[in-house]
């Protein structure tokens, strides 16, 4: 009688097995080729996170001393303590804020006395090591960082001469 279904223990019967045409063999010794044995699990080069304090107009990032209620941005000279830089901020909600405010606070990129404000902090990846401090003398842009660089600029301003 011939079974519909081959695999092992669906009806089995004691009788020995015979091999078919259609088996397959493994191929080898049984024993995983070389090179796909057990390995140590690769070293994740992962950036790491850390928190940062940006300006919600420019987006220049500030000290992580706390905002008082006069200070500004050093780089645009806006108001840090108003709406816009806020943690409660939030365009979907009633009155624009988290928090239970008793009326709207407008415009909210100025300057508040809001007493539920708390700094909006993100978190970020340092996407890049710090480098060493370079003279001042040069320019930023065409301050070369390596000695290499230098020479592979070189070249290719050779090119156009």
């Amino acid at each position: 009688m011939s079974r519909k279904y081959r695999q092992r223990g669906y009806q089995d019967d004691e009788a020995p097995r015979t091999e078919r045409a259609g088996d397959r063999k493994p191929k080898g010794d049984g024993r995983p080729r070389r090179g796909y044995g057990p390995r140590e699990p690769r070293v994740v080069n992962m950036p790491a996170f850390r928190e940062v304090l940006k300006c919600a107009r420019c987006g220049a990032s500030l000290s992580s001393s706390s905002i008082r209620f006069d200070t500004q941005c050093a780089k645009c000279a806006a108001d840090l303590h108003s709406c816009a830089q806020c943690t409660w901020f939030d365009t979907s909600r009633t009155l624009e804020c988290a928090q239970p405010i008793p009326k709207r606070v407008s415009p909210k990129d100025a300057r508040n006395s809001c007493t539920f404000f708390d700094a909006r902090v993100t978190v970020e990846r340092e996407t890049h090591s710090s480098a060493p401090a370079a003279p001042a003398a040069a320019p930023a842009a065409s301050r070369p960082s390596s000695p290499a660089a230098a020479s592979a600029r070189q070249a290719f301003d050779d090119l156009f001469k």
